[in-house]
């Protein structure tokens, strides 16, 4: 059984730094594509950065150059390095897996982000 864990998430001011992590069991994820997305309250979930099985990454406009998407095929992990955080940012951050008709998602990591 496919499980992706966040983890990360949490309380920083304005400007600061944060780095989401997204552990998967049950699938080898490596072959497959790796998403962040993001829900604040009251809104639609959005992506945030996606990363595929080649190795090609794509940002949303709103967190380009600010925010990295990253993945480690040995420990089956990717990662969301935030910086320079902004209020805009709070939400609760998604792992998403997808390809090959599969669509996994994480429970998700609150990130808050205080002005």
């Amino acid at each position: 059984q496919v499980q992706l864990v966040e983890s990360g998430g949490g309380l920083v001011q304005a400007g600061g730094s944060l780095k989401l992590s997204c552990a998967n069991s049950g699938i080898i994820f490596s072959i497959y594509n790796m998403g962040w997305y993001r829900q604040a309250p009251g809104k639609q979930r959005e992506l945030v950065a996606t990363i595929t099985s080649e190795g090609r990454m794509n940002y949303a406009d709103s967190v380009k150059g600010r925010f990295t998407i990253s993945g480690d095929n040995a420990k089956n992990t990717v990662y969301l390095q935030m910086n320079n955080l902004k209020p805009e940012d709070t939400a609760v951050y998604y792992c998403n897996l997808y390809g090959y008709g599969i669509n996994y998602w994480g429970k998700g990591t609150l990130v808050t982000v205080s002005s």
